[in-house]
């Protein structure tokens, strides 16, 4: 199964054309939240992605609440946030949000380390593990070196061991990825990423 997979479209019509364009050879597309900016436009962010190719996954990001995206998705997309799905035999589990919170104000969807924990604790084992936030420690830097992941995810994912972990939400570490344990973990961002399950 081909998986093109991104995160952290925020409205931008050029990068959704690119996926929409790409996602004629995909089977599946998930997405990792942040679909439009400060719960603004998500509607419109939504209809740039008219025409992919496959079925869709996602997740909230902090820029959008489930409940939206839920409402916003196109017929074909499952939107997760604390629950699973199987789709052409592999299980995927999703949680939406930032993790932990951010200081970005009311606009900003957040959960505690602690909610995460609760709804993550109800994932059954998995092939994929879809979260908006990284895992602390992996591909969730900041421009200052700061680390912004989540220490529920990441306990998440060495519980689970899922094949793959993929998240976004941490602009500045892009296109990273690394292990915990032997799965792999990978910060998608706006541009075509491809997985082979």
């Amino acid at each position: 199964m081909k998986i093109l997979a991104f995160s952290d479209l925020h409205h931008n019509r050029a990068r959704a054309k690119a996926l929409v364009d790409a996602s004629a050879s995909a089977d599946l597309v998930i997405c990792a939240g942040d679909f439009c900016n400060h719960r603004q436009g998500l509607a419109e962010a939504m209809a740039l992605l008219t025409g992919l190719g496959a079925p869709m996954i996602a997740v909230p990001g902090n820029a959008e609440s489930a409940d939206e995206l839920t409402a916003a998705a196109h017929a074909g997309t499952r939107v997760l946030h604390g629950g699973a799905t199987t789709v052409l035999g592999l299980t995927v589990f999703g949680l939406g949000y930032a993790v932990p919170e951010t200081p970005f104000g009311d606009w900003s969807c957040d959960l505690s380390e602690a909610q995460a924990e609760a709804l993550l604790a109800t994932s059954p084992k998995v092939d994929i593990l879809v979260t908006h936030s990284p895992p602390l420690g992996v591909a969730d830097r900041s421009s200052r070196g700061d680390t912004l992941g989540s220490t529920a995810i990441r306990a998440a994912i060495e519980r689970l061991q899922p094949r793959l972990a993929i998240f976004g939400h941490i602009h500045d570490s892009w296109g990273q990825e690394g292990l915990i344990g032997a799965t792999r973990c990978v910060n998608l961002g706006p541009t075509p990423n491809w997985f082979e399950m």
